[in-house]
């Protein structure tokens, strides 16, 4: 009988600490699959320069396997739903006797992974399944009521507590094995409907396991121990820009968390406050992918806190469209929408500012900025990108409560004090001085400036969202 199993890969582009391909060449040939299914991808709104990221690391990835005798097959798919038929199709004709794959938390993720397992058990052919993308299963981390946490900071004393009791290993790259005799597919260059980067994208995101451990050597040797004071910086490189890779499984979070602890002479939540933070917004993400299984309706597109449901969000097509093409006439809103524009990324302080815009001067719907993120974003995790939008609109879970609205303005001057990013993405400011360039003076916008004014009083559409939000209380 065939030793042979099949690793199914989706997003864990390593072959470093990759639980699934492990354990499946510890018990036997391997061979690898990837199921492209660009019609679901186009439903969840994956954006193109997060797609030619995938497949940029997926042809590296494809050089390492080689390397290790693993040959990889693509198999062209059109949704999640077909990804069953097509791997038991592959075991079929590879007389393999398996299947390997590390777990993903979406709804659709889910049904997709258990239709898999099913179709595997009933064609009696083992499947083995691995919590590999968080550090704890989801849902293993609960109150004393054994309830899932609703507020971070006590996931994140849990979650401390369980890493003083054992650091999770990071596994080495599986041993070279024998050839299997099947021969491997190429990586196509692109995706039918999917745009390829730019050249700017691909250069500022260099693909691939080398790429990514030479950014995160990068950040824990000359950035990490600065980082509680540059993150909020949007001017400077003073965070890790870890989250593209995380999010392809390029790194693994585990990866991560060695890399800081080693930096931080062993410690995790004492010792160097910049990595102390670091390793705090690394448990952030873990929070919201359990959130995401313990609470599945924020995968449905539903707010966390349903009595929130009930907010009148405002239709504004005009006011929308300004916020996406970064002309709403507050510089550090515009600058923010157009960095994620030209480049797929944006820095994490300007997420917080352009979502609280949007949600509370603007009163628009939040789910219209989360899919335009996902649709933009290289680093598009809908975890994470759902979680930080509920959290701007105070609809999520540990939520900014609704009386909290950032204004841009002092945002601007607190974070980016002398312009540098605004000038950097708005050069029809750059002759601004340090002090105007936060809020343009009126006549300036009506001479030789060729940038809008502002489309929203912030002052009187702040309170506009706090009345709105705190008539719910009193409906209730």
């Amino acid at each position: 009988m065939s030793n042979t199993q099949l690793y199914w890969l989706r997003n864990d582009l390593r072959i470093h600490d990759n639980h699934a391909l492990w354990h499946a060449c510890q018990k036997g040939s391997v061979i690898a699959a990837c199921v492209l299914t660009p019609d679901t991808w186009h439903e969840h709104d994956d954006a193109p320069v997060k797609i030619d990221f995938w497949l940029r690391s997926l042809r590296i990835l494809k050089d390492s396997f080689d390397n290790l005798g693993i040959p990889l097959r693509v198999i062209q798919a059109k949704r999640f739903s077909d990804s069953a038929q097509a791997l038991m199709d592959l075991a079929e004709e590879t007389d393999a006797q398996g299947i390997f794959f590390n777990d993903e938390y979406g709804i659709h993720e889910q049904d997709r992974d258990n239709a898999v397992a099913e179709a595997f058990a009933a064609a009696s052919l083992t499947c083995h399944r691995y919590a590999d993308q968080v550090l704890f299963m989801p849902g293993s981390l609960r109150t004393q009521e054994g309830t899932m946490y609703k507020v971070f900071s006590q996931f994140r004393k849990q979650a401390n507590q369980r890493l003083h009791d054992r650091l999770p290993d990071c596994l080495p790259a599986p041993g070279k094995q024998t050839m299997t005799g099947v021969a491997s597919d190429a990586v196509p260059e692109s995706i039918p409907g999917f745009a390829s980067a730019t050249r700017v994208q691909q250069d500022s995101w260099p693909a691939g396991e080398q790429a990514a451990h030479e950014r995160l050597k990068l950040f824990s040797d000359d950035i990490l121990f600065d980082y509680k004071d540059l993150r909020d910086q949007p001017a400077v490189d003073g965070t890790s820009r870890m989250s593209t890779y995380l999010t392809s499984g390029v790194l693994s979070a585990r990866q991560c968390l060695h890399a800081a602890v080693a930096a931080n002479q062993g410690e995790f939540d004492s010792g160097n406050p910049g990595a102390v933070a670091w390793i705090s917004e690394v448990l952030w993400r873990e929070f919201y992918k359990h959130i995401l299984v313990c609470y599945p309706r924020v995968s449905r597109s539903r707010a966390f806190r349903p009595e929130t449901e009930a907010v009148p969000w405002r239709n504004d097509p005009e006011g929308l469209e300004a916020w996406q093409q970064g002309r709403t006439g507050i510089p550090i809103v515009d600058a923010a929408m157009r960095q994620l524009l030209a480049t797929g990324w944006m820095h994490n302080r300007l997420r917080m500012i352009s979502a609280m815009f949007l949600t509370k001067n603007l009163l628009i719907d939040w789910r219209e900025g989360e899919s335009w993120f996902m649709r933009h974003l290289i680093d598009g995790d809908l975890a994470s990108n759902n979680g930080g939008w509920q959290w701007s609109a105070s609809t999520g879970t540990d939520s900014a409560p609704y009386f909290r609205v950032f204004n841009p303005v002092t945002q601007s001057q607190r974070f980016d004090p002398e312009g540098e990013f605004i000038r950097t993405w708005i050069p029809e400011l750059r002759d601004l001085d340090a002090k105007q360039i936060h809020q343009p003076p009126a006549g300036d916008l009506l001479g030789s400036i060729d940038y809008p004014r502002p489309i929203v009083d912030l002052g009187e559409s702040r309170k506009r969202a706090i009345a709105t939000f705190k008539s719910l209380g009193e409906q209730s």
